[in-house]
């Protein structure tokens, strides 16, 4: 699959900032949740300006779904996908990323830094294969989360969410800290996921470290 137009079925959003699309699938769109691809607008003075997204949707399904966090203050890419319908149509290029389900353990994902994880819990509760995995997953605030409802189902009580800027009854509040993971990470052995950005990949990283999680229990994406 390397620069394949695909039409889009549908276009909406999933939180105030978020976009959900689903488009054709083109032959040879063979990816393992967590990965991603390239994808360009295909309309005059877009063509060139590929950005990764990851795949939402299921390997099996017969169409590719990606779920994307628009920055209208940034004019670029995803300020311009607010302006697509169906109809419209996206190029999509080679598949790669990093992330790829290992075994159970603690994701922790900041912002939009959950999407490649996804696909991967969707994958896990088709296969009944959830066990015990977990989501830490940060934002600024409760309107943020990103498929709150359908981690929630999916998770239960391991749908754990911290809000560096709005305190509620609901959701612990402030930064990832060592205390926090310590109260929170599933045991010791398993996995451990992370996609976000990189000051807070770097913090919890450390972290980790001084948990003494093995380098090579950390599964890591930054965007």
């Amino acid at each position: 699959m390397k620069n394949e137009p695909v039409k889009i079925k549908s276009i909406e959003h999933v939180t105030h900032d978020v976009l959900q699309i689903v488009t054709e699938k083109p032959f040879g769109a063979d990816f393992t949740p967590g990965q991603a691809t390239e994808i360009f607008i295909d309309k005059e003075g877009w063509r060139n300006e590929g950005r990764p997204f990851t795949f939402t949707c299921l390997p099996k399904d017969d169409h590719l779904q990606f779920t994307i966090k628009t920055y209208p203050e940034r004019k670029g890419v995803t300020n311009e996908l607010l302006s697509l319908k169906a109809g419209d149509s996206l190029i999509v290029n080679d598949i790669f990323g990093a992330i790829e389900y290992k075994g159970d353990g603690t994701f922790i994902a900041g912002g939009a830094g959950v999407t490649p994880f996804i696909s991967i819990f969707r994958d896990l509760r088709e296969k009944k294969k959830l066990g015990i995995n977990k989501l830490i997953f940060s934002n600024k605030k409760r309107d943020d989360i990103i498929l709150k409802e359908e981690f929630s189902n999916m998770l239960g009580a391991n749908f754990i969410n911290i809000l560096s800027r709005e305190k509620t009854d609901e959701y612990a509040y402030g930064q990832i800290s060592e205390d926090f993971l310590k109260q929170n990470m599933g045991p010791s052995g398993s996995y451990f996921y992370l996609c976000g950005p990189p000051p807070m990949m770097e913090a919890v990283e450390k972290q980790l470290a001084n948990l003494k999680v093995p380098a090579d229990r950390i599964v890591k994406e930054a965007f």
